[in-house]
């Protein structure tokens, strides 16, 4: 349930917006057109948003923009913290993926940037099952992560990240829970969506699924 990454989040919390803005050099690519990723997969959302890890706020302020009801679920206190400082118009939940408070109004979207790999993948296919009892034909599923297109294109991030000397990316490459396309889109189908997949940097795709009638 990603549950095993709490504390790096609380430790992460205060510096997270520096990182995202481009401020490590390892994590540069990873974040890179960072804005407008948040800006498509809010776009891709309407009516009531569950969003996932809503981290430090900065999808969740412009899903609020949007006019969208947004309910946040994320599980770190330091990430709550932080947000709880911005004073947004939403509310915020203690829970993950798969664990969370009922929502108690019908569910049209739901929504995560940079958070989905912290699901092992059979998590992430009970995540999804679930998502599809919540939603209601139309529904929408729109996340932002790092997926791997094949196995092949792993070893070679893999290996140009070893080879640039970015040894912590590497690390988190090699012991988060990123899968493939394939992967993931077979998850989705399995569930009852159909779902596109359109590159947004060299590490970050934009899943976008729907519930099928």
């Amino acid at each position: 349930m990603g549950r095993e990454f709490i504390e790096l989040f609380d430790n992460w919390s205060e510096d997270y917006d520096q990182t995202v803005a481009g401020h490590d050099e390892q994590y540069r690519e990873v974040f890179e057109h960072y804005d407008h990723i948040l800006q498509t997969v809010a776009s891709r959302s309407f009516g009531t948003v569950v969003e996932f890890g809503v981290g430090t706020g900065n999808l969740t302020e412009k899903l609020i923009a949007l006019g969208r009801v947004v309910y946040g679920v994320e599980p770190s206190s330091g990430m709550r913290r932080q947000i709880a400082k911005r004073g947004l118009s939403f509310t915020l939940l203690d829970g993950d993926f798969i664990q969370f408070p009922s929502i108690g109004e019908p569910v049209d979207s739901i929504v995560s940037t940079y958070a989905f790999h912290h699901l092992t993948d059979e998590e992430k296919e009970a995540a999804i099952a679930l998502y599809g009892k919540l939603l209601s034909s139309g529904g929408k599923i729109v996340f932002a992560d790092t997926v791997y297109r094949d196995a092949d294109e792993r070893e070679l991030i893999h290996a140009s990240a070893r080879e640039a000397g970015y040894h912590n990316l590497l690390y988190d490459l090699q012991t988060e829970y990123y899968t493939t396309i394939e992967a993931l889109q077979a998850m989705l189908e399995r569930n009852g969506f159909s779902v596109t997949f359109n590159r947004l940097n060299r590490y970050v795709w934009l899943i976008d699924a729907t519930k099928n009638g």
